[in-house]
């Protein structure tokens, strides 16, 4: 039986780095702004190429990102992200298609931010979404050290 969305809100603020910024009004506050989005294995968040419109946090499952090669139909794996992920953050910062395609790996469950709703959150809320976006700084700026650790340990 899938959680309620207040369930995954709490989950949210309880585990997620990207909430470590927000006092606890201000969590609630954004978990208005957020959409419950569940997907079965095998469905596609996006494709490479198609326009940003929102950024995900993973809340159960596992999604895999992926970049095509120079070779047709070939990828490679730049990534899988599970529970306290965020993925396609890019979007936020810019109005460039997606570069990467994602697909849910097993069954996931999402919260999604829409652009035109976190815009709103920044312009009505400018402290917290200031902070959620500081939060998801955070979780990516983590996530590209790890790369690089792990790029350093095959040197």
């Amino acid at each position: 039986m899938a959680e309620s969305v207040e369930t995954l809100c709490a989950r949210l603020k309880k585990d997620f780095r990207f909430f470590h910024y927000l006092n606890e009004e201000e969590r609630q506050l954004v978990t208005d702004y957020l959409d419950c989005w569940e997907l079965p294995a095998g469905a596609m968040l996006w494709h490479e190429g198609d326009p940003g419109g929102f950024v995900a946090f993973v809340v159960s499952g596992r999604v895999e990102v992926k970049k095509r090669t120079e070779f047709a139909d070939h990828h490679v794996i730049v990534g899988i992200y599970s529970e306290g992920s965020v993925v396609g953050e890019f979007c936020l910062l810019s109005d460039e298609p997606r570069v990467v395609s994602a697909t849910a790996m097993t069954d996931v469950s999402l919260l999604k931010l829409e652009i035109h709703r976190f815009d709103a959150l920044l312009q009505q809320h400018p402290e917290a979404g200031s902070k959620l976006l500081k939060g998801m700084f955070l979780a990516v700026t983590l996530r590209l050290n790890q790369a690089f650790e792990r790029l350093a340990a095959i040197f």
